[in-house]
């Protein structure tokens, strides 16, 4: 009885959570990544913003992602993410849609960083709110619909802000995709729980064998006194300097793709969005095949090490092809995109398998704030690069080297412990 109780609990969880989930990181990374385009598309020339300064700016905003991730993913543990994501749905809308009416440089300063800070709190709050809701066998994939929301945004984003930019300016770009946030922070307050407990959505009994197993999965693992030790673990600080690198190569790339092709293109900012596209339509089937094959494995580390190899291998060959012939040398940045994106789900994963729930939140917290130093690093370096030897060739090197040393820490991580055969029984569906 209590399998069948989970298996119907799953479908609701599945059907109702997910696209709440998805929708909302989706708006998230909307306000972080048409920075690029609105780059592309006029703001530098308008506001006078020289090539350092864009990469500044770009990288400023994970300078503020990376101070608040701890705090945000203890709040969300111990009091709630769902009124934390709300209130920060609100104030990054508004955050997104003031630069679209900067007036000089100096604006775009302080609603960078406070954009950074407002969305830290996002990405482990919903860590942990998905850590709450799904089993261990669910867990790539539940975390792979999440961080879809990032290569799928930017997908249609960038064929949107195309458009948008084309038919109106990059100041209504800002204010067009910011306006959206506000108004699904009150949809997802009033569809959210914070935990199965608080679901009157779920029967009593589905509840309680919900609950039961979460428990069950808490039991089974080696208790942790506090984020101290969690933060000294081996493991931990391993996938935190591994996730560093790694974001390198991946924000590195986001902010700068769309002005990587169109100065190679020659093509007008339409042309460049749909082009722009491309990586992240293959990131969409990578993730969603990868986490299936992770959750049906409970292997996470294989598939994130040959995901990070296959992305710095197409770095370096778009590197060696260089100017030559730009469709190949496209194709191959399409590969390393899909490959990037691929293994989050997986990744993920892995935390919540390995420490205790009072701890997984902090350390995943951890782990993602040295991915927003990362991106500060890729997004400003791969600028600069960009910037000073007038190509993308050295930025190529420099995100692939970044991937290889993110493939290679990967190996050193040891496997979590596999569930139990009974586990598995009970949370198929």
């Amino acid at each position: 009885m209590k399998s069948a109780q989970l298996q119907v609990a799953s479908r609701k969880r599945w059907m109702r959570l997910i696209p709440l989930v998805f929708i909302t990181y989706s708006l998230a990374y909307l306000d972080r990544a048409n920075y690029g385009f609105g780059v592309a598309g006029g703001m530098g020339e308008d506001l006078n913003i020289t090539a350092g300064v864009s990469s500044f700016l770009a990288a400023l905003f994970f300078l503020g992602y990376f101070f608040f991730q701890v705090p945000g993913a203890h709040y969300a543990e111990k009091k709630s993410a769902k009124k934390l994501i709300f209130w920060s749905l609100i104030l990054w809308g508004g955050l997104a849609t003031l630069t679209g009416m900067a007036t000089s440089v100096e604006w775009l300063y302080p609603i960078r960083f406070m954009l950074g800070v407002v969305e830290s709190a996002v990405m482990p709050a919903m860590l942990v709110f998905l850590s709450h809701w799904f089993l261990k066998e669910e867990r790539s994939r539940a975390n792979t619909f999440l961080i879809l929301g990032n290569p799928v945004t930017v997908l249609w984003m960038s064929i949107l802000s195309g458009y948008l930019l084309k038919a109106f300016d990059w100041r209504w770009l800002f204010i067009i995709e910011g306006l959206p946030a506000v108004l699904w922070a009150f949809i997802w307050y009033k569809l959210v729980n914070d935990r199965p407990k608080d679901a009157k959505w779920l029967t009593d009994q589905e509840k309680k064998n919900m609950e039961s197993v979460l428990q069950e999965e808490q039991a089974a693992l080696k208790p942790v006194k506090d984020y101290r030790e969690a933060f000294k673990s081996k493991q931990v600080i391993v996938l935190s300097i591994q996730y560093f690198t790694w974001s390198i190569g991946v924000y590195g790339f986001v902010m700068w793709l769309p002005s990587i092709i169109k100065k190679a293109s020659h093509m007008d900012i339409v042309a460049t969005g749909w082009l722009s596209s491309g990586p992240y339509l293959l990131a969409v089937i990578s993730m969603l095949t990868l986490s299936y094959f992770s959750d049906k494995t409970l292997n996470r580390k294989t598939f994130v090490w040959t995901s990070l190899l296959v992305g710095a291998v197409a770095f370096f060959g778009s590197f060696m092809i260089g100017t030559s012939n730009f469709w190949l040398s496209y194709a191959l940045l399409v590969i390393a995109g899909g490959a990037m994106y691929a293994p989050y789900g997986p990744f993920f994963a892995i935390i919540p398998e390995i420490l205790p729930r009072n701890v997984a939140g902090g350390a995943m917290a951890l782990i993602n704030s040295m991915g927003a130093l990362g991106s500060f690093v890729g997004a400003y370096f791969v600028g600069y690069l960009n910037g000073l030897t007038g190509g993308p060739g050295a930025s190529y090197i420099f995100m692939a080297g970044s991937l290889l040393i993110s493939a290679l820490l990967t190996l050193t991580v040891k496997k979590p412990v596999a569930a139990s055969v009974q586990q598995r029984e009970v949370v198929s569906s």
